[in-house]
């Protein structure tokens, strides 16, 4: 899923390129992406753009007479930039912005069909896509802190819980904790202040830094690579391979359809994290170190 660094970039591309042009006319060939009804997708024709911003993970385009598109691109939802009038994709196509200077795609990869657009009035009525997640660029350590420690979770689940903290997914929030040198399942209310505050500065430092270099990457032309595993990244799909850190293979934990990476000697003081499958299946032979697991 596209989270804040990527969220970032689109919307510095659709600043440069949309905002006071034109928009003509939206195609969407599958209805299904549309999640509103009033008003109708037709009053937002015509109009000109004037403004874009972020809500989260959601993707805002700004109209006069103050109507708002919201884009929500879920897990395989992306935005390409075509010569006006592009023809929508078959198979991954599910709607075209048609601007007075070129025309954005929306596009879904996969089977499941996630991804969304709705159409309202009013700042009143956009305010129901806000999460209450804090901004954490924006935010300083006292800030991020009274998230962090006002309920009791795991830290994978409190940095990914937009409630608490906001445009923060899957990937960044592995890159965040091996940045930070914490287990991904340990609980708030056992963090010391020394790291919070590891952590505060590790989750600024990664979100700044896959900014500038998604950023650098796309040059000024509007970014078309747009993915959540990276060959830079130090652990979120790396599952196997050395840790940059301390060459240490990066191990795994799996739930459901997420997956969590970690460098256990960086991060968990060598200790496995049981990944509930696996370590169901292979009971007392379930290593608990990484020592263990490299001696067998």
């Amino acid at each position: 899923m596209p989270e804040l660094p990527d969220i970032t970039i689109y919307i510095e591309a659709l600043e440069s390129r949309v905002v006071g042009q034109t928009l003509e006319r939206i195609r969407i060939p599958k209805p299904f992406l549309l999640r509103s009804v009033d008003p109708p997708l037709s009053a937002a024709n015509d109009k000109s753009v004037i403004g874009v911003r972020r809500m989260g993970k959601r993707i805002v385009i700004a109209l006069e007479d103050e109507l708002f598109l919201v884009i929500h691109l879920m897990i395989a939802g992306r935005l390409r930039w075509v010569p006006a009038g592009g023809k929508v994709p078959g198979k991954i196509g599910l709607a075209a912005f048609d601007f007075s200077n070129g025309t954005l795609i929306l596009t879904e990869a996969g089977s499941k069909r996630r991804a969304s657009l709705w159409l309202v009035r009013g700042e009143d009525s956009l305010r129901q896509f806000e999460r209450g997640g804090v901004e954490v660029l924006d935010a300083d350590l006292e800030q991020f802190t009274e998230p962090l420690l006002r309920e009791n979770h795991t830290l994978k689940r409190s940095l990914t819980d937009p409630r608490l903290f906001s445009g923060i997914g899957n990937a960044y929030s592995d890159e965040i904790l091996h940045r930070a040198g914490l287990s991904p399942v340990k609980h708030t209310s056992r963090l010391s202040d020394d790291e919070i505050a590891r952590l505060f500065e590790a989750t600024r430092h990664v979100l700044l830094e896959w900014t500038e270099r998604l950023r650098h990457e796309s040059k000024g032309k509007f970014p078309t690579g747009v993915t959540a595993f990276r060959e830079e990244m130090a652990v979120h799909g790396k599952f196997g391979k050395p840790c940059p850190v301390c060459g240490t293979p990066v191990q795994r934990i799996r739930y459901a359809a997420n997956e969590t990476n970690y460098c256990p000697r960086c991060q968990t003081e060598g200790r496995l994290l049981a990944d509930r499958a696996l370590s169901r299946l292979l009971r007392e032979d379930w290593p608990r170190s990484i020592d263990e697991m490299t001696w067998n």
